[in-house]
């Protein structure tokens, strides 16, 4: 590892204390950490810079790109288009905080593949790097901004992985992206997203009591409204059943104006029947809490098709009419593998495990062979 200070896995407290060591004033590396992370500019003392996208797909205004790791391993990340309704878009940055994923969803491409290793605060962190400074602009109609940069607005841990069986290298990347010296993504714009590690949870909970950081947001991957059904397709449910998550989610510290985000993949023939929405709000009621209802997006070899949009539509009006807060998620970057549940690499899935980093959340694991 370089001895050199990384402005990709350090705050620019830890930044300034770690050049000071190599005879930087504190004015010199400031500025350089406020350079870097503002307009991409690298100075020849700081750790090597992040690499460009090895691979860039391109699916309307919704760019996935990859990044190499070595050892034939890479991450997805997506940048997806916001639309407004002055005819204007921002855009958020779907992170991945693993190489594949453990938690084995039968709806998630993901899932399929199995966990490869965790990815570090610098592997974190150098996706909105990434994707601010070095990815290609797609759209002729469209200019960078003048510092450079891609304007990105919010980011969310929904890319590959677990973000809770990483959660110490996950929260000292949140940290980076919400430093107002660095990447100054507001906290309340960050999200992370979890399929229910209650300890994870209850671990996030604590750390947004750090000054500044309070307004971090919290998504719950329910997809199902009885265990029977959350089992079915979720592994985890076998372990941490309905009843436990609600506790944890009853349990999680918000601020008077905020409110939990419950992720709802709708599946036809699995959990999308107008009784399955009565029950999921009768489960949330009493939860202040946004429910998104995410059209399923078929993964490789997926056993069910897109849900038809009467079907969505009607499953939104009737979680509506029981006095739900309920938005639909649009699809975005089907196409190129992009949407929600479509990240991971086909040829990757196939790959033995290799031994895991470690993680105070995470165990570690070896397997003899993918999923």
């Amino acid at each position: 590892m370089s001895l050199s200070p990384d402005p990709l896995s350090l705050t620019s407290a830890e930044f300034i204390a770690a050049s000071a060591k190599s005879g930087r004033s504190r004015h010199d590396a400031l500025a350089a950490y406020r350079a870097f992370h503002r307009a991409g500019t690298h100075q020849p003392w700081m750790a090597a810079p992040p690499p460009r996208p090895t691979r860039q797909l391109v699916d309307d205004r919704t760019v996935k790109f990859l990044i190499d790791l070595g050892g034939d391993l890479e991450t997805e990340s997506v940048i997806i288009p916001m639309p407004h309704r002055t005819g204007r878009f921002s855009r958020t940055l779907c992170v991945s905080s693993q190489v594949g994923c453990a938690m084995g969803c039968t709806f998630c491409e993901t899932g399929q593949m199995g966990l490869m290793r965790h990815l570090s605060v610098r592997e974190i962190v150098q996706q909105l790097h990434v994707a601010r400074f070095l990815v290609e602009h797609p759209f002729a109609d469209e200019t960078r901004p003048t510092a450079g940069a891609f304007d990105i607005a919010n980011i969310v841990f929904m890319g590959m992985g677990e973000p809770m069986d990483n959660l110490d290298a996950v929260l000292q990347a949140v940290r980076i992206f919400c430093d107002g010296n660095g990447p100054g993504i507001g906290c309340s714009r960050v999200t992370i997203s979890t399929v229910g590690r209650t300890d994870g949870i209850r671990r996030l909970g604590e750390f947004i009591q750090e000054p500044g950081l309070r307004r971090v947001g919290l998504a719950v991957s329910l997809n199902a409204p009885t265990d029977e059904i959350r089992s079915s397709i979720m592994p985890i449910n076998r372990s941490e059943p309905l009843a436990k998550l609600r506790q944890a989610m009853v349990e999680f510290p918000k601020r008077p104006t905020s409110a939990l985000c419950a992720e709802y993949v709708l599946i036809p023939g699995v959990n999308d029947r107008l009784e399955h929405a009565d029950q999921i709000c009768e489960f949330l009621k009493g939860i202040r809490c946004s429910l998104n209802v995410i059209p399923y997006n078929p993964r490789r070899d997926s056993p069910w098709p897109a849900p038809d949009e009467a079907t969505v539509d009607a499953f939104v009006a009737r979680a509506i009419s029981n006095g739900q807060f309920t938005k639909r998620r649009r699809t975005k970057g089907r196409t190129a593998m992009a949407a929600c549940g479509q990240l991971g690499n086909e040829r990757v899935r196939r790959r033995k495990f290799i031994e895991l980093g470690t993680s105070r959340a995470a165990p570690s694991l070896r397997a003899d062979r993918a999923l």
